[in-house]
């Protein structure tokens, strides 16, 4: 099976495309490193001919809202009309978990606006719902933190290894469409606060870690449960401890 691989370079693509590869797929990653430029169409045509399934795990280089939603509306647009010519049966794509119940989330409302294309788009569709990644825990550190604080609010969190949302969606890839949403998330729940003050500790990291009820998440007050699934999730095998104390996980 064909199966070409949106954002196939980063985190998540290039453990997909291997995955894929081991179990004798024909995985092409498409990404401006190999010529394909989703928001100029270059390459898109040639990529996609003969293909089964596309794959779409891309991401937006920038987070501020303007530039984020012209990124995954354009590059979703034109994926969806490069598919349907070349006859394409099953588009895939990853998103987040809590999309639809943030739009206080710049980013978030573009990944929406990006689910909303797909599924008017025309072609069997499924798209996968992920919880946070534990490869973005400093990353969301930085983004809270004023001076030497991270304020961040105590809600329920249910991240997920990298390694373990490249198999998930690889098993949806070759899967039938499910022509709605399949989630993914860790098999653990902590609190956010906890979750990253444990994950700065390892770093030897000397950052205060606050519990701040209103502190944002990337522009969004979150309730209780807006980022973990409300309903049945498939679930990680990796445990952040386990993540943590094994430097090649983070690798793999």
């Amino acid at each position: 099976m064909k199966l070409v691989i949106i954002g196939g370079t980063g985190l998540i693509g290039s453990k997909l495309t291997t995955k894929l590869r081991e179990h004798g797929h024909q995985a092409l990653p498409a990404s401006p490193d190999t010529g394909v430029n989703t928001l100029t169409e270059e390459g898109l045509a040639d990529v996609l001919r003969g293909a089964s399934v596309v794959v779409d795990v891309s991401n937006s280089p920038s987070f501020e809202e303007k530039a984020v939603m012209d990124f995954f509306t354009t590059s979703t647009r034109n994926i969806l009309k490069y598919a349907a010519a070349a006859g394409v049966t099953h588009y895939v794509a990853l998103s987040v978990v809590g999309t639809e119940r943030i739009p206080d989330s710049p980013y978030l409302r573009a990944k929406n606006a990006q689910e909303a294309l797909i599924k008017s788009g025309g072609i069997p569709y499924s798209i996968v719902h992920a919880t946070q990644f534990f490869e973005f825990v400093k990353r969301i550190a930085d983004d809270a933190t004023v001076g030497t604080t991270v304020r961040v609010p105590p809600v329920l969190f249910q991240p997920i290894a990298a390694e373990d949302v490249a198999k998930a969606v690889g098993t949806v890839a070759v899967g039938s469409p499910v022509n709605g949403i399949v989630e993914v998330a860790g098999p653990q729940q902590f609190r956010f606060d906890e979750l990253i003050r444990q994950g700065l500790a390892a770093y030897h990291d000397p950052r205060e870690v606050v519990a701040d009820p209103h502190a944002r998440y990337f522009g969004a007050e979150l309730s209780e449960r807006s980022l973990i699934p409300w309903g049945e999730a498939r679930l990680g095998d990796i445990r952040f401890g386990e993540w943590l104390g094994q430097p090649a996980l983070q690798q793999r």
